[in-house]
């Protein structure tokens, strides 16, 4: 019983640290570089019982600017954008480019471990669309794609005293598209899943209304 309460009451300290920076009311905002490359499972159904299997590889570079706002101490909601840059090669070895702009929520929460140091979990959604020119059966096709990705991973923080924490995260991305194409006059619909992990560092300014936000106060001892 004693280890719990011991543990529960470091936990609590821990969350007392750095508060400063991720106290209620604060603002966040910051943007983050990435790369990651991943597989992917095609399937095209025709409805007639012809179905067509690929799995190309992805490489992909990202930019995800983001804004958020604190609505607890350590929990912070807000918006952001993710602009991302792919490029596929299939078996036959012919490469496409394309790039997605995505738009959607995320929530963060911070777990800090020292008084400019601190662990976070991140959560978010995405929802957009692309449109890129590819040669599908030997036919161009002007491709319109719907677009909706979720992830979630850890990171680390490391803040400075002029308000601005370095970071680093590692996440798990689901996303899945869906495009129509039109080969022959057949039409045939194509979805896409992706499971991906990708490693991304940025950067991130702390700020109260329009002043910087104050790290913790030095200590007398």
């Amino acid at each position: 019983m004693k280890k719990h309460v011991v543990l529960i009451a470091l936990l609590l300290a821990a969350g007392a640290l750095s508060a400063q920076y991720t106290a209620q009311g604060n603002f966040m905002m910051g943007t983050t570089l990435g790369f990651s490359a991943a597989s992917s499972t095609i399937t095209q159904d025709k409805g007639s019982g012809d179905v067509a299997t690929e799995n190309p590889t992805y490489t992909q570079f990202s930019f995800a600017p983001s804004v958020g706002y604190f609505v607890i101490d350590n929990l912070a909601l807000g918006i952001g954008l993710d602009y991302t840059f792919n490029q596929i090669k299939n078996k036959s070895r012919s490469t496409n480019k394309d790039s997605d702009l995505l738009f959607g929520p995320f929530a963060r929460y911070y777990l800090p471990v020292s008084d400019d140091m601190s662990f976070f979990l991140e959560a978010n959604f995405g929802f957009g669309n692309s449109s890129d020119n590819q040669e599908v059966g030997g036919v161009p096709q002007n491709i319109n794609t719907n677009i909706f990705a979720v992830g979630i991973g850890p990171g680390f923080t490391i803040f400075s005293s002029e308000a601005v924490g370095i970071e680093t995260l590692v996440k798990y991305n689901f996303a899945r598209s869906d495009f129509d194409t039109s080969i022959g006059g057949v039409r045939a619909k194509t979805t896409t899943k992706t499971n991906q992990f990708d490693f991304s560092v940025g950067f991130r300014f702390y700020f109260t209304a329009l002043a910087k936000a104050e790290g913790p106060k030095a200590r007398m001892y």
